[in-house]
């Protein structure tokens, strides 16, 4: 079976580095914000082209996004804006703040969130939006930028899926207030645990973040506010430093699959991803449309290959959120959900089952 992602294989192209730092954090017996989580810091904002003290390590990128929040002082009359069509991690933190969730629906062809529609959305009440980078495909940061601009709106960028993708020349995550990262081990750069990255645009932010981290804490055993318990462990940290050097090299390999898949997918009953000018895609997922979704998926099944459905439901249409936002009225993500389906894809995936896949769906 061709599975959605291979960890084993990349895992033992870097086994001799990731086993030598591995075990020097066990001889060091220094687990918790220990040297390689600093230099972790450093060594993202340095890729990110931003200051070191603003790149901040935390639990995981549903952590990253609830602490970024978590600083702004939300309350419940507040208004956070974010799409429908993503990992329910999105929406979380507004849930953890007790503000209000408001769903703006999707965009037909880059599955992000309808700026159009989003610019109607906004109201006195909006404290923050939260653009997902859904699948590696950036939203148009600088349009969305350009809604706030003038208006006392926090955006959050969740970079879960797309860590190192450019948006017109500037890479994710710095363009925004915040910029989330998550560090799971599928993720384009991915840990052997859970892991996230906060980075803020002001040095304010980045302190509050850090005391929100440790327990409200700056000095050991004081406490100045209400914290939590988020922290990367320093053996994910040395993980991520040796992986952060392949980052790139790893990202090309997606678009170079992607663009395989591309070349050789000829069945007319798929719709292929969009892929925007202006955006540098990073291919967390290919994914791609097709009306007769589950029959194709059965259909790559009898023939070896793995395939996955992100995402079977909305996040509005969630059990958890279906008293709260169950009528909302979101068109189109309700029909991407009922077409979609990701096909394999990781750096490692060799162009024989790339060629394997293509004409498996080609036949159907």
């Amino acid at each position: 079976m061709i599975p959605m992602v291979d960890l084993k294989t990349q895992y033992l192209s870097l086994k001799e580095e990731i086993d030598s730092e591995v075990i020097s954090v066990l001889g060091n017996t220094q687990f918790i914000q220990g040297p390689n989580v600093k230099r972790l810091e450093i060594e993202i904002a340095s890729y990110l082209g931003i200051d070191a003290s603003r790149s901040l390590t935390v639990a995981s990128g549903t952590d990253a996004l609830h602490l970024a929040l978590e600083s702004l002082n939300p309350c419940s009359d507040d208004e956070i804006i974010t799409t429908p069509f993503s990992f329910i991690s999105s929406a979380w933190p507004a849930s953890y703040v007790k503000s209000k969730l408001v769903f703006v629906d999707i965009d037909a062809k880059t599955f992000n969130i309808d700026l159009n529609l989003l610019k109607k959305s906004i109201t006195k009440r909006t404290k923050a939006i939260i653009p997902v980078h859904l699948f590696g495909q950036t939203v148009d940061m600088e349009s969305l930028m350009s809604i706030v601009d003038g208006r006392n709106i926090t955006v959050i960028e969740d970079c879960a899926q797309a860590f190192g993708a450019v948006s017109r020349g500037k890479k994710v995550g710095t363009i925004g207030d915040f910029g989330c990262y998550s560090f799971f081990p599928s993720k384009n750069l991915g840990c052997y645990g859970d892991g996230g990255l906060v980075i803020t645009k002001t040095n304010s932010s980045a302190e509050k973040i850090k005391m929100l981290r440790n327990h409200g804490s700056n000095k050991r055993y004081f406490h100045d506010v209400i914290g939590f318990n988020s922290r990367l462990d320093e053996i994910q940290a040395a993980i991520l430093r040796v992986k952060l050097k392949h980052i790139d090299s790893f990202n090309a390999s997606r678009r170079n699959v992607a663009d395989q898949y591309k070349n050789l997918i000829k069945n007319k009953k798929i719709r292929m991803p969009f892929v925007s000018d202006e955006s540098d895609h990073v291919f967390h997922q290919f994914t791609i449309l097709c009306d007769d979704r589950d029959d194709l998926q059965k259909h790559l099944k009898e023939n070896g290959i793995s395939s996955a459905i992100y995402y079977p439901i909305p996040i509005h249409k969630q059990k958890v959120y279906e008293l709260t936002n169950g009528n909302d009225s979101l068109p189109v993500v309700e029909s991407i959900c009922e077409q979609c389906l990701s096909l394999p894809i990781y750096p490692e995936l060799n162009s024989s089952d790339i060629h394997h896949i293509a004409s498996v769906i080609n036949k159907f």
